[in-house]
């Protein structure tokens, strides 16, 4: 991937939410557009684009404009197959937002270069017709104030309703936050200043405690990595954090080879935190090499142990193929959907890496997000190995469809580890400065963008 040299502006929120510069473009009867340019660096730029069908359905579209300047030119884009030609623009859809119904929208991104001015386009049209309606860009009604305070005393006890992660107010929210490495290696990276700093200059929602099963992790010592687990839940308490408590299987994948294990540990950590507002229970972190009803039969068994001590909590199942929910094994959410877990008040993961998992992907998270309480409880921006180059463009479009959905998400990791995935330079976790531009990779740096951003959690 062509790497875009400067970061997002600190603050940027989700593409077609946020305005820094200029007018909104003119809309249409038939349809509207809400353009906005998100980030501006010398020579380049990022803009979104928010389509609003106001005429009849359609099944299949395109998206045309024309530059004002003829030195802008697309170089990347996501949501849509991009194109350019001479200085006319077309967006085309992608399998997962090809039908719009009348007032259905979708949001669309790009980067771009320009030489000399960068002025908006200033019509569209929309498989042909001119967008010449009412003028777009306004802002969504906010959400009622949500007053001060941390993501949880805002939120409190969380509950599953419906596809949504709610809150005490039984109104759908999104957390977003980070993922540890393995605790058994990165112990060092969980200490106070760096928890000080993902609640307060990371303004994260969530800490996900990644404890290896195998792996030199929970199997050498379960008394052990159990305190320890318990430690971070009562770190992220004080912070105002939820603490995702993720038993990490994943070498071998099928996760009922750890099944005593797992009622052992999940029995104890349940038992000594039921009286808390902040733990989610994650019960296998990446099923693989084995049938959906293989995973299913273990999160009936281990689920019950949890509820025996903690009735209330919010309970995440990994599905298999890595939790892609099968995409990976060649399957869909289908076996997901015509067979779940017999249980409430629990959700299902998906884990996607950007340079890896694009547009089929993406189209699956679309479609199960009706049908299926999602958590995306790990993601990397980078490729499913954990490495290679950071693919802005994808990690952007996810990340932009999990907001648009409201599904909530953990990103891999919160750590210094020697790899590209890692949001700390190697050798961060030796200070005490886990924030500013200098100790940050790439990917840190736009992590720390996107979920800096305001909680908009609604209280009424």
């Amino acid at each position: 991937m062509k790497r875009i040299l400067a970061l997002l502006a600190t603050g940027a929120t989700a593409l077609g939410l946020t305005t820094l510069a200029g007018p909104e473009a003119a809309a249409a009867t038939g349809c509207r557009v809400d353009y906005t340019i998100t980030s501006q660096w010398q020579g380049g730029f990022q803009a979104g684009v928010k389509v609003t069908n106001l005429g009849d359905p359609v099944s299949g579209w395109t998206l045309k404009w024309t530059w004002p300047d003829a030195g802008q030119k697309v170089a990347q884009g996501w949501n849509g197959t991009w194109s350019q030609s001479g200085s006319t623009v077309s967006a085309t859809n992608v399998d997962w937002n090809r039908t719009l119904s009348t007032g259905a929208s979708t949001d669309l991104g790009f980067t771009a270069t320009f030489t000399g001015a960068n002025p908006k386009p200033a019509a569209f049209t929309l498989n042909g017709v001119a967008c010449t309606g009412s003028v777009g860009g306004e802002e969504p009604p906010p959400d009622p104030d949500p007053g001060t305070g941390t993501p949880v005393s805002i939120n409190g006890r969380l509950k599953v309703c419906g596809v949504n992660l709610c809150n005490q107010y039984n109104r759908p929210i999104q957390l977003r936050g980070m993922s540890t490495h393995g605790i058994q290696w990165f112990s060092k990276c969980y200490n106070n200043a760096s928890l000080d700093a993902l609640a307060t200059s990371w303004k994260s929602d969530l800490l996900r405690i990644a404890m290896y099963v195998q792996e030199q992790g929970y199997e050498t010592d379960p008394a052990g990595f159990t305190s320890r687990v318990n430690s971070y839940v009562d770190m992220a308490e004080a912070r105002g954090m939820y603490a995702l408590i993720d038993f990490h299987t994943l070498t071998p994948g099928d996760p009922n080879y750890n099944l005593d294990r797992a009622k052992t540990f999940f029995a104890s950590v349940a038992a000594r935190n039921a009286a808390k507002k902040n733990v989610i229970y994650e019960i296998a972190n990446e099923p693989n090499g084995v049938s959906w009803t293989a995973v299913k039969n273990y999160a009936e068994q281990v689920i019950p142990v949890i509820r025996a001590a903690d009735p209330d909590a919010v309970v995440i199942v990994g599905t298999r193929g890595w939790s892609s929910l099968g995409v990976s094994d060649g399957s869909n959410e289908t076996e997901v959907v015509n067979n779940p877990v017999n249980a409430t008040n629990i959700m299902y993961a998906f884990h996607f890496y950007a340079a890896s998992h694009k547009d089929n992907y993406r189209a699956t998270v679309s479609r199960a997000a009706g049908k299926l309480p999602l958590f995306v409880t790990e993601f990397g921006t980078v490729s499913a190995t954990g490495g290679g180059a950071m693919d802005r463009a994808s990690t952007t479009a996810w990340l932009d469809l999990l907001d648009q959905l409201k599904i909530s998400y953990a990103n891999w990791t919160y750590s210094d580890a020697d790899e590209s995935s890692a949001a700390l330079k190697p050798g961060t976790c030796n200070g005490s400065d886990y924030s500013s531009s200098g100790v940050l990779t790439e990917s840190g740096a736009l992590i720390k963008s996107r979920i800096s951003t305001p909680d908009t959690f609604p209280t009424g």
